[in-house]
């Protein structure tokens, strides 16, 4: 997965947007391969007109307890976006997590600026799913 600085850098590298569009798909190509047995409703991203799963595990031994994010989606350019997303949020703790606010970013970005209204409310589904995922470990340590 990619590192956030990395990404924005890189992003902010081109000024012309099909190449951020690509950018973005090129993003979610990268990620690991996520497995169809997880691809189901409890793990889907409701409120997105895009197909999107996003699952969160505790990591091995780790103390305070560090969630690692993984997802997938039905669609090149959320997918990138949620690559975006899991970088934000993998390897955080859940209050870390909840506390991490991407909404600057993609105003930084311009993102926001370039999505439909239906796109634009997806990504906050998509939050809401990573924070949901946050506050279950959170209640559950």
């Amino acid at each position: 997965m990619e590192n956030l600085d990395r990404i924005v850098e890189t992003f902010e590298f081109f000024e012309d947007w099909e190449d951020r569009y690509r950018y973005l798909e090129e993003l979610g190509e990268r990620l690991p391969p996520f497995p169809e047995a997880l691809k189901t409703d409890e793990h889907l991203v409701h409120g997105c007109v895009s197909r999107v799963w996003v699952v969160a595990e505790p990591e091995s031994g780790s103390l305070p307890l560090v969630l690692r994010f993984r997802g997938d989606s039905d669609t090149p350019i959320i997918k990138g976006i949620l690559a975006i997303l899991l970088a934000v949020y993998d390897g955080t703790t859940p209050d870390e997590a909840l506390a991490r606010d991407p909404d600057e970013l993609f105003r930084r970005l311009g993102i926001y600026d370039h999505l439909s209204p239906n796109r634009h409310v997806g990504v906050y589904a998509m939050v809401e799913k990573f924070r949901n995922l946050a506050r279950a470990y959170r209640q559950a340590a």
